[in-house]
C-alpha cells in the first residue's frame, strides 16, 4: 500500500452529475489569453451540493450551525474506510460486523465508486445507508460519516430522514466521494469544505493517506 497521499475528491466540471432539481454545474471562462485578454478568469454556478461537498447540520435542521461552525478535528485526523460490496443499502446488521467505536471516521466504499461516477446521468439506484443504520451509527457515537455518492441517505424521503438522524447526533457528513482505488482500513483524512458563512453545505476536497503501522 503506497504512503503518498490519496485524492478521493471528484473533479468538479460543467456538465457532471448533480442531485435531480439542483443547479447543474456550469463553469465558464469569463476572460480567456487565448483570446487576447491579459489573464485567465472564470465563475461557477452550482449547487453546494454537487461532487465532493459536506453537509451541515444547518441542511436538515432549523436554526442548526453552518458549515462554517463546522470544528476542523471532525474531518481531520484518523479515519477508517469499511469497503461493503454487493449490497443494495448499508443497515445494522453489516455496520454490526465492523467493530465501529466512537469518536470514529467513517468512510463507506461502496459500488458507488466503480459504477455512479462513470455517468453524467444521476444514477438513481445507488447505495445508500438505511434509517436503521444511521440510527445505528448515531448511538455508536461516530463524528464523521462519509460515502461515495451525492447522498448519505435513499433518493427517497427517507433519504431526508437519514440526514437528520445523523446530523442531530453531530455526525458531520461527507458526500461524493471516489474510493474505488482505496483499499478498506486505516487511513488520515483531510476533508476540508469552503467556509461559506451559514452555508448548509460546502464543495470539499478530501484526502488520505494510509495510517503508520505500529
Amino acid at each position: 500500500m503506497t504512503s503518498a497521499w490519496i485524492d478521493i475528491s471528484v473533479p468538479l466540471r460543467s456538465g457532471m452529475v448533480h442531485w435531480p432539481g439542483d443547479r447543474e454545474v456550469r463553469i465558464e471562462r469569463t476572460l480567456s489569453m487565448e483570446r487576447g485578454d491579459s489573464l485567465n478568469l472564470s465563475s461557477v454556478s452550482m449547487s453546494l451540493h454537487t461532487g465532493t461537498h459536506m453537509d451541515a447540520p444547518l441542511h436538515f435542521l432549523a436554526g442548526a450551525a453552518g458549515i462554517d461552525g463546522m470544528p476542523l478535528t471532525a474531518t481531520v485526523g484518523p479515519a477508517r474506510v469499511l469497503e461493503f460490496p454487493g449490497l443494495a443499502a448499508i443497515d445494522p446488521r453489516q455496520l454490526a460486523t465492523r467493530a465501529i467505536c466512537p469518536g470514529e471516521r467513517i468512510l463507506l466504499k461502496t459500488a458507488n465508486s466503480r459504477r455512479c461516477w462513470t455517468s453524467d446521468e444521476f444514477v438513481s439506484d445507488y447505495v445508500y445507508v438505511t434509517l436503521e443504520g444511521a440510527q445505528y451509527l448515531a448511538e455508536r457515537g461516530i463524528q464523521a460519516l462519509g460515502i461515495d455518492y451525492l447522498s448519505v441517505g435513499a433518493p427517497t424521503g427517507e433519504g431526508d430522514l437519514t440526514h437528520q438522524i445523523l446530523l442531530e447526533a453531530g455526525i458531520w457528513i461527507m458526500e461524493g466521494l471516489y474510493l474505488w482505488a482505496v483499499e478498506p482500513g486505516d487511513y488520515e483524512l483531510i476533508c476540508l469544505p469552503l467556509k461559506i458563512l451559514n452555508g448548509d453545505g460546502a464543495p470539499a476536497r478530501a484526502i488520505l493517506r494510509p495510517a503508520p503501522r505500529s
